[in-house]
């Protein structure tokens, strides 16, 4: 149960029904890269790019929501160009240094997990020890 004090996060249904219209989204795309279906696969990841730039764009206003569903978009896109490196036949050729593309999608994983890293690292942090003076 909430507790008295305890703010709510309440999400609107529009916004609810896009949340779970990209989870089918990805779904769809993931389901592709695993059953091979190269062109299926590459189409789905407009929509769901898409709709996570789209729900991180609307939850711009809450650092927290803003930063999860940045690293989500940063995943989406990852997946994606790991699933196109197989697809395309990269994913074990070699760039720089011995760096294949598939490992090429680390770089959007890392920019990712940056964004989470900064978040409760630092902004997490400053909006605890805001919420205290505050309340005082």
């Amino acid at each position: 149960m909430n507790q008295p004090n305890e703010d709510q996060y309440i999400i609107p249904s529009r916004y609810r029904r896009m949340e779970n219209m990209h989870i089918a989204f990805w779904l769809v795309k993931d389901i592709s890269w695993c059953l091979i279906w190269k062109v299926l696969g590459i189409i789905m990841i407009v929509p769901t790019l898409t709709v996570a730039i789209l729900i991180a764009w609307r939850t711009r206003k809450l650092a927290s929501e803003l930063a999860h569903n940045l690293a989500v978009a940063f995943w989406i896109s990852a997946n994606s160009f790991w699933m196109i490196s197989e697809f395309l036949g990269f994913d074990e050729k070699e760039f720089w240094g011995g760096i294949t593309g598939k490992q090429l999608s680390l770089i959007p994983f890392f920019i990712g997990a940056f964004i989470l890293l900064y978040y409760y690292s630092v902004q997490r942090p400053r909006e605890i020890k805001l919420q205290k003076t505050t309340t005082m």
